[in-house]
């Protein structure tokens, strides 16, 4: 097996062999709703949702053993059937043999091309699929076949698109019962399937979907018949790769017009033999797809039922998706610069397909979890940042007054839903992220005000942080806090960042830190909600509250403003001094004292605090958890090695250190403690020793999540029933291995930083090791293969961390500030280095010249101009308005020389 290879600089690569990857799989989408993924044997499903699936839904295990795939069957006459896709008992059998038919895979963003050589029959097939970037719910196939041998060639060819029409619950409960509800169709192009009602998790309902599968020869030719039930189609005996039908050619005895009831459907389309010339070659068009009626689904079927059509929109969704990658890289390595272009797409497919709906993201119905919101924010930002600031008030509306929040997210932007299977849970990491993506907005943007922005607060069954029912509450009331006079009540959203920190600061553990619950960012940490304490996430909120005291002086200074409007129930929180933060149970009480005041309602009073009584009060606060975790969490193991305890278990004891069953070392404590400067530069150092000797290895892509603990931890974590090298059980999970990089640049240990990036980057790129397409994956297995690809909040980190600390490019403020720490090897023969991205609503190129060659610790921004115009200002900064006063309708360059 080869590697991928770029064709171009928008990450547009090529594959040989593809198929002989058992688990690779690419996702097709459009933002009208429409959710796809494909394999090189164009295996995968097509679906809208948990509820409306056209193909049948697929899991990773699915990919290697599941005969139901896209087909299309080409039978050459006096030779035999040929499937175009490979998806047959022949192709099968020949593949580890010296006849294996060639195969490439093409594919650029959101579109895929596979390409087969039978030298043996003469015969080539180059299918097309994509789903187009518009509002049509379609996923769209081109077929052409070519005759490459001498003699001519006849040819018969069928589509056959098994149609499973319902919904993914229905896989196994009721998969025949259901259909049973399948009312079948035929028209002049389309096989339509209208089941008379839905079973699955809604009840049993009228169903409004419409599945449909269109085909038609390129130059717009009818299908001559159809195969629409597939007990007809593959024979008693049968199969998907060895049908009846084609096999011993039958002639479709189905036409337009006919009506069948109560089987299991298949988009069976047969058209016209066709004589193929010597290298004379034909297409075919295949369109799949949802409508909520059938006069629809056939007036968007014809289409993209035509060869010009289909080309057309091809080049529009290629264009579309580019477009919305405003986001490149030069640097003197091409193959990441091209990597990175992938990274820049995962994103968007998370908002898409949510944390589900890929093959190895089966284990969910879709939807997205409380920190995607926040996470998936910070890659928007960076890209398409016009709609972030409703996106982010709308998302405070998630948030409960006890400072946990709402778990089950709708589809719509700032829907919440309360649980209806009332499951108490809270991860304590939970309020802590809003702040991270907000602070990122308002250093873009500049737009202080934000914090003065007044939104609701989420209310359902859960009160106390978790720890109590609110048998008051009913769903009749709404899932909005109430004032006592049934108004929901609103505060600004800095009081809703001031209601996530300050209850979290009183929510302590016996240690003093505050306690786990039901799991932090790690949601294999499950296990230890009593007396579990996560020093990690201590140490985020600690580094959180001194950034929000420090917009709080912003917001006085800029604003004019030195008071603020609170809820009255929040002063509870708003006090104490050193003797009370000792003090666990005092803390405890309050904060009691405080949820049981807010459990059912709020009196809607608020009083005016001073925003200095604020800053002073936060950095209390945060001062003290930084002194308590540098004095109680610093440990140093018997081989001299030293790093932070990142956690305790439901045992009250310490996690990290020597262990009579070997050392064990978590990576999120090092990350927290280095990213909030609790970690002094000489324990940075240490650190990564440690982290070096314990967490490391490139074999599997760096940085492991933990060593092994040689044991399932039940007073911990499910992750320690995990065998040790998968997911969160000692697997280098890119999420963490990420921040751990950003953590790093950030603090100024720049060699190491890129040490994190480059190792993950270049085990990804490496096919024959990763075994996935670009991109990077959720994490990497003790054998090196990424697992659950393409969705992952990995991505939007790995952008960050690229764009701010390597490239250094960021906002302060709203002010553009240059900070690059790229090393000598990362420029190119010039000297330079280049991002293009978009700030201030303009398109900007920044490139870097380093002309003395200097390495990243050496240099400083010397000066900077505009479109060839010195920019005489001091510091390396550009001011906003001096950004926005250029023009919007054009590209400008931003040239800067580091000396």
């Amino acid at each position: 097996m080869k590697k991928y290879t770029y064709i171009d600089n928008k990450g547009t690569f090529k594959l040989t062999n593809p198929e002989r990857n058992s688990y690779s799989y690419f996702p097709l989408a459009n933002e009208a709703g429409v959710m796809s993924s494909i394999t090189p044997l164009l295996n995968g499903d097509c679906k809208m949702g948990q509820n409306t699936f056209l193909l049948t839904p697929v899991s990773s295990e699915d990919l290697h053993n599941n005969k139901s795939s896209r087909n299309f069957w080409a039978y050459i006459e006096g030779k035999g059937a040929w499937s175009a896709t490979g998806a047959s008992a022949m192709s099968a059998a020949q593949l580890f043999t010296e006849e294996k038919e060639a195969t490439e895979l093409e594919a650029g963003t959101m579109w895929h091309k596979m390409t087969r050589v039978s030298n043996a029959l003469g015969i080539k097939s180059e299918i097309i699929s994509f789903v187009p970037a518009c509002q049509d719910t379609v996923e769209l196939m081109k077929i052409t076949i070519t005759n490459i041998s001498d003699k001519q060639m006849v040819i018969s060819p069928t589509a056959a698109i098994p149609l499973y029409a319902r919904s993914a619950d229905n896989l196994r409960d009721h998969r025949h019962v259901t259909s049973l509800l399948h009312r079948i169709k035929t028209t002049d192009y389309s096989v339509l399937i209208n089941p008379t009602l839905t079973f699955d998790e809604r009840g049993h309902k009228k169903n409004t979907m419409i599945y449909g599968v269109g085909g038609a020869e390129a130059n717009g030719e009818k299908p001559i018949g159809y195969f629409p039930i597939v007990e007809e189609y593959i024979g008693e005996g049968g199969s998907f790769e060895a049908p009846e039908a084609i096999m011993c050619q039958k002639q479709p005895q189905v036409l337009a017009g006919a009506s069948l009831e109560g089987y299991e459907a298949l988009g069976g389309i047969v058209f016209e033999n066709a004589t193929l010339g010597a290298m004379e070659a034909k297409s075919y068009l295949v369109v799949m797809g949802f409508s909520d009626n059938e006069a629809k689904f056939e007036e968007m079927a014809k289409k993209y039922l035509s060869e010009s059509a289909f080309n057309q929109k091809l080049e529009e969704t290629k264009l579309y998706w580019n477009k919305k990658i405003n986001i490149s890289y030069t640097t003197s390595d091409k193959q990441f610069d091209n990597w990175m272009y992938w990274v820049n797409f995962q994103p968007m497919l998370r908002r898409i397909y949510g944390c589900s709906f890929l093959p190895h993201h089966d284990y969910g119905k879709g939807g997205r979890g409380w920190r995607d919101l926040w996470q998936d924010c910070l890659a928007l930002l960076a890209m398409d940042p016009s709609g972030v600031r409703s996106m982010l008030l709308d998302n405070f509306g998630g948030v409960r007054f006890d400072g946990t929040n709402a778990t089950i997210i709708g589809t719509k932007q700032g829907e919440f839903i309360a649980d209806r299977n009332n499951i108490t849970r809270v991860w304590m990491d939970h309020g802590a992220w809003p702040f991270l993506t907000t602070n990122l907005y308002i250093q873009q943007s500049g737009d202080i005000k934000f914090l003065l922005e007044k939104q609701s607060y989420f209310k359902d069954l859960q009160v106390e942080r978790g720890a109590a029912k609110d048998e008051l509450w009913s769903l009749s009331e709404g899932n909005y806090l109430q004032e006592k006079n049934k108004v929901a009540y609103q505060g600004t959203i800095i009081e809703h960042l001031l209601v996530q920190h300050l209850t979290a600061f009183y929510d302590v553990g016996e240690h003093n830190n505050l306690k786990l619950h039901g799991a932090d960012w790690n949601d294999g940490l499950d296990m230890a909600d009593e007396r579990g304490e996560s020093v990690a996430f201590s140490a985020l909120y600690a580094g959180n509250m001194l950034e929000i005291a420090q917009l709080l002086r912003v917001l006085k200074e800029k604003e004019h403003q030195d008071k603020i409007m609170l809820a009255e129930e929040l002063q509870l929180l708003i006090k104490g001094d050193a003797v009370l933060y000792e003090a666990v149970d005092k803390k405890r009480t309050i904060l009691d004292i405080y949820c049981k005041k807010v459990r059912h309602t709020v009196t809607g009073k608020q009083v005016e605090v001073a925003i200095d009584t604020l800053i002073t009060d936060l950095e209390a606060k945060a001062n003290w958890m930084i002194k308590h975790i540098r004095s109680q969490e610093w440990i140093t193991n018997k081989a001299g090695y030293s790093w932070y305890n990142g956690y305790y278990d439901n045992h009250g004891q310490r996690v990290e250190g020597d262990h009579e069953k070997g050392t064990r070392m978590m990576l999120t404590g090092q990350v927290f403690t280095i990213m909030n400067q609790i970690a002094t530069n000489e324990q940075v150092a240490e650190i990564i020793k440690a982290a070096d000797r314990y967490l490391y290895d490139e074999a599997v892509g760096g940085y492991k999540l933990n060593t092994n603990f040689n044991e399932v931890k039940t007073d911990l974590g499910r992750m320690f029933g995990f065998a040790y090298g998968h997911k969160e059980n000692g697997a280098v999970f890119c999420h963490m291995a990420t921040m751990y990089a950003n953590a790093l640049y950030q603090r100024g240990f720049v060699k190491e930083g890129f040490k994190v990036v480059d190792t993950l980057y270049k085990h990804c790129s490496s096919f024959e090791k990763s075994r996935i397409y670009p991109g990077v994956p959720e994490y990497i297995n003790d054998k090196g293969r990424g697992m659950y690809h393409y969705l992952t909040g990995t991505a939007s980190w790995l952008m960050l961390t690229v764009i701010t600390e390597m490239f250094g490019v960021k906002g302060r403020l709203g002010d553009l500030h240059f900070e690059p720490q790229l090393l000598l090897e990362q420029f190119d023969k010039e000297d330079q280095a280049s991002i293009q991205l978009t700030f201030a609503d303009r398109k900007l190129q920044v490139i870097y010249h380093n002309q003395n060659k200097k390495q990243a610790s050496e240099y400083v921004v010397a000066n900077i101009s505009i479109d060839n115009k010195p920019y005489d200002k001091k510091h390396a900064t550009i001011k906003r308005e001096d950004i926005e006063a250029l023009d919007a309708s054009t590209q400008h360059i931003i040239d800067i020389v580091l000396e």
